[in-house]
C-alpha cells in the first residue's frame, strides 16, 4: 500500500510492527479528514481527487495495487464493497456517486469545513 501526496507516512506502522490490513485501513481514515481509497490508475479516483482539489480540499489518496489483496479486501470492506471509497471526518462518503451528491446538494464544502479540510 502507498500513500500518494504529502503523506506518504501514513502507511508506516507508527509501532515499528505489523498492522493487520483492516487496522491499518481504520487508522488512515482516522488520521486524515479526506481519504480515498482506489485502485492504482482509477479514473474515478482522479474525478474525485480533482473535484476536492477545485473546492479547495486535498485528499489523502491510498493508492491499491493488485498485489495488495489484502489491504484492497479492507478498504472495499470498509467502503461497503466499492473502490473507490472516499471518507471525509472518518465516516463514509461512498464512491464518486456519493461525492457528486453532496456536491450538488450543496453539503460537501460545509461538511469540509466541519472536519477542517477547508479553511473558513
Amino acid at each position: 500500500m502507498q500513500a500518494v501526496g504529502i503523506r506518504r507516512g501514513l502507511t508506516i506502522d507508527p509501532a515499528g510492527e505489523e498492522e493487520a490490513p483492516a487496522a491499518r485501513v481504520g487508522r488512515l481514515v482516522r488520521e486524515s479528514p479526506v481519504v480515498i481509497f482506489a485502485r492504482r490508475g482509477c479514473y474515478m479516483a482522479h474525478v474525485m481527487k480533482r473535484l476536492l482539489a477545485a473546492v479547495g480540499a486535498h485528499a489523502t489518496v491510498i493508492e491499491l495495487d493488485a498485489g495488495a489483496a489484502d489491504e484492497l479486501a479492507a478498504a472495499a470492506e470498509a467502503g461497503r464493497g466499492a473502490v473507490p471509497a472516499l471518507f471525509v471526518g472518518g465516516a463514509l462518503v461512498g464512491g464518486l456517486e456519493g461525492l457528486m451528491d453532496l456536491h450538488l446538494s450543496g453539503r460537501l464544502v460545509p461538511r469540509l469545513r466541519e472536519v477542517g479540510a477547508l479553511c473558513a
